[in-house]
């Protein structure tokens, strides 16, 4: 195909799904002038907690710093390890050095590409002080299996980042481990430009990333404000960061959790479309639908096998992008970034699950704003660009 003709359509890897109520509604704290971290921000938190199953939710500048806070709220620093799935995005293990602490890669099961207990339980010291447990793509880890072979001492934080109203056993994402955060960059279900969530079931965990959230303040800018001495300063009495969401972003996602399973039943049904429509293509594997929960489908990651498909992954991606068809790889595989790699003496063959994942998955597009036109445009793409 001539890569100069212009394509039938445009088909984007993902799009943010607005409207009129997310324009209004930042209007309120714009005409007030409350911008910063004020009552927009505690009816997100309220309400998403509520949604989530959880006592305590925590709305951050983005899931990176609702990570960092999760781990510095649990004292986790230097000398002590945390381990971390190596097919992630970085932010998970980047999470980690920013408290001192070291990540300690492990593989992922390359069929649900999440965090395989196996690898992770082998890689537990004396010095372990947590597990993040990656939902990638919107499916949660195998999370009954990950705490049978972790020591009960190790927290678990999960890095739901793409698992905003997932559910596992009955129980939704957020809820199941010690801590979560959550994403709310324009790629995920519900977004708010950028910003993230950190839940808690225990009250201290989540009274001490309150401080830290606010720069180690002992009452927020709003308790102040609104407190009976609001010309005096809080106290500082341990060193916290900026990690507040605005009132602006907090009136947007206040709209979107709203529409959140709107959303997710809408690409759960695209889902199963997609898997339907390429089932004859036995070099492209669709991602298999759990049995033990919702899938919140954040992505929609195929696996491009390398012993059957006509091109290779990177030539199907490059003629899918010529005719107006978004692809992304899933992910990276951290072992094989040079930082990491280089930081840590790492080989791509120490974690050939998630390598293998890093070379042969490919997201195709999925989101709320693709008609029936677009996804059945995808297709046909995928076929022609596989055997032009």
């Amino acid at each position: 195909m001539d890569t100069q003709v212009k394509p039938e359509r445009v088909v984007q890897i993902a799009l943010p799904f607005m409207g009129d109520e997310e324009w209004m509604a930042v209007r309120e704290p714009i005409e007030a002038g409350w911008l910063t971290q004020g009552p927009k921000v505690a009816a997100f938190e309220k309400d998403f907690a509520n949604r989530h199953g959880v006592p305590h939710a925590l709305a951050t500048t983005s899931c990176t710093t609702a990570l960092h806070l999760a781990l510095a709220a649990m004292d986790i620093g230097p000398g002590d390890e945390v381990i971390v799935p190596s097919f992630t995005w970085v932010a998970t293990a980047n999470a980690a050095l920013y408290c001192g602490a070291t990540p300690v890669l492990c593989d992922v099961d390359p069929i649900t590409f999440n965090i395989d207990p196996a690898s992770a339980a082998s890689k537990v010291t004396d010095r372990t002080k947590a597990v993040m447990a990656v939902h990638l793509f919107g499916r949660c880890a195998d999370m009954d299996a990950l705490k049978t072979v972790i020591p009960p001492h190790v927290k678990i934080v999960e890095d739901a980042a793409c698992a905003a109203g997932a559910t596992y056993k009955g129980i939704a994402a957020g809820a199941i481990g010690d801590a979560a955060a959550f994403s709310f960059h324009p790629r995920k279900s519900i977004t708010c430009g950028e910003g993230g969530m950190l839940t808690a079931k225990d009250d201290v965990l989540a009274a001490r990333a309150q401080v830290l959230r606010n720069h180690g303040a002992s009452v927020s800018e709003e308790q102040r404000h609104h407190g009976p001495q609001p010309w005096l300063l809080p106290a500082f009495d341990e060193l916290g960061y900026n990690y507040r969401m605005t009132d602006v972003q907090a009136a947007i996602g206040l709209v979107q959790l709203k529409k959140l399973d709107d959303f997710i039943s809408e690409r759960d049904r695209r889902a199963r479309w997609y898997a339907d429509a390429l089932s004859d293509l036995d070099w492209l594997h669709t991602p298999a639908l759990p049995n033990d929960g919702r899938h919140a489908w954040q992505a929609y990651v195929t696996i491009v096998d390398p012993s059957r498909a006509p091109i290779p992954r990177n030539e199907l991606m490059a003629r899918l992008h010529a005719r107006g068809v978004a692809t992304r790889p899933g992910t990276h595989a951290i072992h094989m970034l040079g930082y990491y790699a280089s930081r840590f003496a790492l080989s791509p063959d120490d974690f050939p699950g998630a390598r293998d994942c890093e070379r042969n998955t490919m997201a195709i597009p999925l989101h709320n704003r693709m008609t029936d036109e677009d996804y059945a445009y995808v297709v046909r793409m995928i076929r022609e660009a596989a055997y032009a």
